[in-house]
């Protein structure tokens, strides 16, 4: 019989030794708006990696050199960020590129449409592309996301966390975790899948990228066309994965998620009052924002949020009763 390590709600888990944490002051050129820029990394609200709140976000990762928690707050017209753990150095390296530096709005046509000049004036000078440059931690909750609602999946991401992850570095209240690295994702067993709601075929994709985490990984230093064309040729991971995984970990300003149960339906009753709309009008409303087709989205999201759902709603299916 094959062993398996046990659960960490059934096992004594050590958060690492507290030993002081780095801490890192950044002025940034713009008015950065923490929550907004980071708030897409967060799962639901239940997401036991990331506290986004509107003073400050605090959120637990795992960079080459280990786990690490990292706390963000405005200080003036300063970014306060301190750090705990094995990683914290890397990860105040990274806090520019995390809250969108690399991001330029130049050329964007704002006032292409008059949602969109509303919404550019009410979000535009803080909000910018992130790039957290952590591959697998935006790309196993994509999988999860694959053709099942948006409670399905973040109900199992967090089940999934709270069971295999580990406590983030630092102090001990609010919990944060940290969620699995490659080969934590690939020793899950099946019925843990199971019991978290997820089918074979997410699990097995998500066990396939865990198996080349280290190579994925690594495809932050290409170009974001050539890191999302590489991405999906990993089985099981298509265009709508693969720029879930660009707007976040890559910082591309012009991903869009086509296939989305419900974005080409909210853009187009944002910009043209439809209710019917598909990924054609979609590719076509986006059109003068090409370059930006990210930033458009998220404009348009932060501005007006969800349109009328009035057609059918996806069903749920409880995976675990079978």
């Amino acid at each position: 019989m094959e062993h398996l390590p046990p659960a960490a709600s059934q096992r004594t888990v050590r958060a690492p030794a507290v030993t002081g944490s780095r801490r890192r002051r950044w002025q940034p050129s713009w008015p950065v708006d923490r929550a907004t820029t980071l708030g897409p990394l967060a799962r639901g609200r239940s997401d036991p990696t990331i506290r986004v709140r509107r003073d400050e976000v605090r959120l637990a990762t795992r960079m080459p050199d280990g786990p690490v928690r990292l706390h963000l707050r405005k200080t003036g017209d300063e970014v306060l960020a301190e750090a705990w753990g094995p990683g914290a150095a890397q990860a105040l390296h990274g806090v520019p590129g995390m809250l969108g530096q690399a991001d330029d709005p130049a050329g964007f046509a704002a006032d292409a449409h008059p949602v969109m000049a509303a919404a550019f004036r009410r979000y535009g000078a803080g909000w910018r592309v992130p790039r957290t440059e952590r591959v697998l931690e935006a790309l196993v909750p994509a999988i999860l996301e694959q053709r099942v609602t948006g409670l399905e999946s973040r109900r199992a991401w967090a089940w999934l966390v709270r069971r295999y992850g580990q406590p983030a570095p630092g102090p001990a209240n609010p919990e944060l975790l940290v969620a699995p690295d490659g080969p934590e994702w690939a020793r899950i067993p099946s019925w843990a899948w199971h019991r978290a709601g997820v089918d074979p075929g997410r699990a097995g994709t998500v066990m396939a990228a865990a198996a080349r985490a280290r190579a994925l990984e690594s495809l932050s230093q290409r170009p974001p066309g050539d890191a999302c064309a590489a991405l999906r040729a990993l089985p099981g991971v298509g265009g709508w994965t693969a720029a879930e995984v660009a707007v976040r970990a890559w910082g591309d300003a012009d991903a869009v998620s086509f296939g989305d149960y419900h974005l080409a339906r909210e853009i187009g009753h944002a910009l043209t009052g439809r209710r019917d709309g598909d990924d054609a009008l979609l590719a076509a409303l986006l059109t003068p924002w090409a370059g930006h087709r990210a930033r458009a989205v998220r404009m348009i999201e932060l501005h007006v949020g969800h349109a009328p759902r009035r057609g059918p709603r996806a069903t749920i299916t409880d995976h675990r009763g079978r």
